[in-house]
C-alpha cells in the first residue's frame, strides 16, 4: 500500500507541475468506504493523513476504532438531513452539502456541539439525475443563504461528474466547477472561502488537478477494487 500511495503522490506532483501549480496545494483523500479499520491503519502507517467516508454509520464506527489523532476524516457521500447529527463535529470537512435544508440541519447540530462545521457545496455539473448536488443556476443563492449560518463555514465546492473511460471526458465538468468557483470568489460573499475544489477520482484525478482540484478522492488506486465483504 505504501508503494501505491507514493505512486499516486508522485502522479499528483507531476500533474501539478504540468499545470504550473504548487503540488503542496493539492491533498490526497483516501476513500476508505467499505474498507476495514485495519486497512485505514495500514494507510496511516504509509503516511496517508486524510480519509474519506461515504456511509455515515460505517464511518462513525470506523472513526471510533481508528481515532482522529494526526489525521482528518472527510465525509464525501450523500448525507441525509436526519443523519447530520452523526456528521457535524465528527468530520473535519463535509464535501457533499447540496441544499439549504441540509446546511441548516448541520448548522443546528454543530451549534449543539459548540463547533463550526467546515463544508463544501456539491454542484451537479453533469446534470445527471443519478448524481447529487445543486445546480449551477442555484449554487450562488444556496451559498448566499448558507453563509448566514453561524455554525457552518463554506470552504469551497465539490463535484462528481459522470464516469468516462477516457479521463479527458471529465475535463469540461472539472473546468465548469473551477469557473463557478471563480464567479463566486468575484462576488466576495462575507464568510465564504473558495479555497477547496474537491474533484477527481482514481481514473481522472490528474485531469482534475490540471483544472484546479485541491482535494482528489482516490480509493481503488490505494485500497484496490471494492469488496463488500472486506
Amino acid at each position: 500500500m505504501k508503494d501505491r500511495i507514493q505512486k499516486i503522490e508522485q502522479q499528483i506532483r507531476e500533474a501539478a507541475e504540468k499545470a504550473g501549480r504548487n503540488p503542496e496545494e493539492i491533498r490526497l483523500v483516501a476513500v476508505s468506504k467499505i474498507k476495514p479499520a485495519e486497512m485505514v491503519k495500514e494507510a496511516m502507517d504509509a503516511g496517508q493523513r486524510i480519509f474519506g467516508e461515504n456511509y455515515i454509520q460505517e464511518a462513525v464506527a470506523k472513526i471510533e476504532e481508528v481515532g482522529s489523532e494526526g489525521i482528518e476524516w472527510h465525509f464525501i457521500g450523500h448525507l441525509q438531513s436526519k443523519k447530520s447529527k452523526y456528521a457535524a463535529g465528527v468530520f473535519d470537512l463535509i464535501h457533499s452539502v447540496d441544499s439549504l435544508k441540509l446546511a441548516k440541519e448541520i448548522n443546528k447540530q454543530a451549534a449543539k456541539k459548540g463547533v463550526v462545521q467546515k463544508i463544501l457545496i456539491q454542484v451537479n455539473t453533469s446534470g445527471e439525475d443519478s448524481k447529487s448536488g445543486t445546480t449551477e443556476e442555484a449554487v450562488i443563492e444556496l451559498i448566499r443563504e448558507a453563509a448566514t449560518l453561524e455554525n457552518v463555514a463554506i470552504k469551497g465546492l465539490m463535484t462528481m461528474p459522470a464516469f468516462f473511460d477516457d479521463p479527458e471526458g471529465a475535463r469540461p465538468y472539472f473546468r465548469q466547477l473551477r469557473l463557478i468557483k471563480e464567479r463566486i470568489e468575484s462576488l466576495a460573499i462575507p464568510g465564504v472561502e473558495m479555497k477547496e475544489l474537491s474533484m477527481g477520482m482514481s481514473g481522472d484525478f490528474e485531469v482534475a488537478i490540471e483544472e484546479g482540484a485541491t482535494l482528489v478522492r482516490v480509493g481503488t488506486a490505494i485500497f484496490g477494487a471494492r469488496s463488500y465483504h472486506s
